[in-house]
């Protein structure tokens, strides 16, 4: 399985392995499960970006009628 060396400073080693024993896990158990998390969490968040772009682009009509002052030209009468 491929590898990844990670540097930390002296502190974050220490929080690391203090993490760690109170979680009874590794540390690289504990690092893998934190990138994993994140790289899970990112996925989620462009995965909802990507509906509310959706969904906007197909009621962007609706939401121009009930919310006219924030159209561009509603904004852009009020700026000059």
């Amino acid at each position: 399985m491929p590898a990844l060396n990670v540097e930390f400073t002296e502190r974050e080693l220490e929080e690391l392995r203090a993490l760690a024993k109170e979680r009874g896990t590794t540390m690289k158990s504990l690092v893998h499960e934190a990138a994993a998390a994140d790289i899970a969490r990112h996925r989620a968040l462009r995965e909802g970006a990507e509906v509310f772009r959706r969904f906007f682009t197909e009621h962007e009509a609706e939401f121009a009628q009930a919310f006219p002052e924030d159209e561009p030209a509603a904004r852009a009468a009020h700026a000059a």
